[in-house]
């Protein structure tokens, strides 16, 4: 194989989270993205120690389990739903043997329960973040979501299928304000325009609704200061106050609470809190699961699938089984949702999370919910959990994406030696690299369950139970 060669063949296994592989000739080829059982044309793009890797360029036969029409006019574009074509139990019948045989890589005993799926497929993110841009270079603007493999073209996306309808029409409103305004958008590399981000999110149960347009605080960031100068003239060039009469006369089916305008001068592209003002109402809503309610702000950590997350709690909270008497360590605690789910069975809940404003509002959500057996710290966990005078019976681990800082693992595992540990992961492959450094410290894997948190993606979440004792 040389790099620039096209090649055409069948795809004969997909690992996660979309790692296709082809073979041609007895070679595996690595491809970004494709379904088992596809035949595609792809370019090789590198090779290297005998390994190659590709890009699809096209499907030619689609795969047998391929019975869905994609429901969304932007699939094959837009990175973000891969699965759209495969019904929706075989999307789960793939992530769960994806774990599984990435489980089986470390583990060699435990009892696998199968994946839970979502009790809705479409229309169940409560969150979106869309990013201003352009179509194409110095084409017109665009708000939506990153063309698959793309840094820069953008797709306006008013029709997405896994946002629900207010969605779209919130989407559509902001996108036409600022192209009649012709207002720029903020450029990566040349670090000048005003428009980055609008985030959206609302309710899954209460239907409630935020909406922040994130912009830069002035024309150019070399200028750029966050006074009230200036944002009263971003206001005023902005014309925000006619943007917000237009978002609050939309017919929407859920109620908006807040419409907010964050200044972010970050150099990054990121979405970052350098100064929040509200425009409207309030700059948090509310959300309920399992019977608790949760106090939400714009850039505070929640799971993106309401429905999706109560099936993931109750997992949790049955794979904790009875703590009547027990102190719970909640690791990574977030605004405190896995915490608060497990107080009412426990003797006390102690939540380690660093993003101060979360551990705010896990705080407030606790008195909120009358929960007075839960603390929470707000501290980076190495730095703290060996230093906490209670010892925990049980720990909850629910890091993000990457998994748990290495130094951080082995101070659990080798000082706290809690008799249970429940590991909530949404990224398998760290799950099995931190598993293989918890079986080295005594820890055995008993139970696994999956939960399709994530429909028409590649995304899962995984619950282990594990506990002291070697195999």
């Amino acid at each position: 194989m040389k790099k620039g060669q096209i090649v055409e063949g069948y795809i004969v296994r997909v690992d996660f989270p979309n790692k296709a592989f082809l073979e041609i000739e007895g070679e595996n080829i690595r491809l970004n993205e494709g379904i088992l059982g596809q035949k595609v044309k792809a370019s090789i793009t590198k090779v290297r120690s005998g390994k190659c890797e590709g890009r699809l360029l096209e499907v030619l036969e689609r795969a047998d389990t391929e019975t869905e029409k994609p429901r969304c006019p932007y699939f094959g574009e837009c990175g973000g739903c891969s699965l759209q074509t495969l019904s929706y139990s075989a999307q789960l019948e793939q992530k769960e043997g994806q774990v599984r045989k990435l489980l089986d890589e470390v583990c060699s005993s435990y009892l696998f329960e199968g994946i839970k799926g979502s009790p809705v497929q479409w229309g169940y993110r409560n969150k979106m973040e869309f990013s201003f841009g352009d179509e194409y270079k110095d084409g017109p603007l665009a708000l939506g979501m990153h063309k698959k493999g793309s840094f820069y073209d953008l797709l306006t996306v008013f029709q997405c299928q896994i946002a629900d309808r207010d969605y779209n029409l919130i989407l559509r409103c902001v996108w036409e304000h600022f192209a009649k305004l012709k207002t720029p958008y903020y450029k990566k590399m040349q670090h000048t325009g005003i428009l980055r981000h609008l985030v959206i999110r609302k309710a899954g149960k209460t239907k409630e609704i935020l909406i922040d347009l994130v912009t830069v605080s002035s024309a150019s960031l070399e200028t750029a200061e966050i006074t009230k100068e200036n944002e009263q003239r971003l206001y005023e060039d902005l014309k925000l106050s006619l943007l917000t009469e237009e978002l609050l006369g939309l017919s929407l089916e859920g109620e908006i609470k807040g419409i907010l305008h964050t200044l972010n001068d970050s150099l990054a592209d990121v979405v970052r809190n350098d100064k929040t003002i509200i425009l409207y109402g309030q700059d948090y809503f509310y959300e309920e699961l399992l019977g608790l309610k949760f106090k939400i702000r714009p850039f505070s950590f929640f799971q993106t699938n309401s429905f999706g997350a109560e099936v993931l709690y109750d997992m949790v909270r049955q794979y904790v089984g009875e703590t009547k008497d027990k102190v719970i360590f909640d690791l990574y605690s977030g605004t405190g949702t896995i915490a608060q789910v497990l107080a009412p069975v426990a003797k006390k809940v102690i939540g380690v999370e660093i993003v101060e404003e979360a551990v705010e509002a896990a705080r407030e959500n606790a008195v909120f919910n009358g929960l007075s057996n839960c603390e929470f710290i707000a501290e980076d966990v190495l730095k703290v959990v060996n230093k906490i005078e209670e010892k925990p019976d049980l720990v909850v681990l629910d890091p993000p994406r990457d998994g748990v800082h290495p130094k951080a693992l082995e101070m659990i595992a080798k000082e706290i030696q809690a008799e249970k540990m429940i590991y909530v992961s949404c990224k398998p492959t760290s799950l099995v690299r931190d598993l293989a450094v918890l079986l080295r410290y005594g820890y055995r894997v008993e139970r696994v369950c999956c939960v399709d948190m994530f429909p028409q993606t590649s995304g899962v979440e995984t619950v282990c139970l594990l506990s002291r004792g070697g195999y």
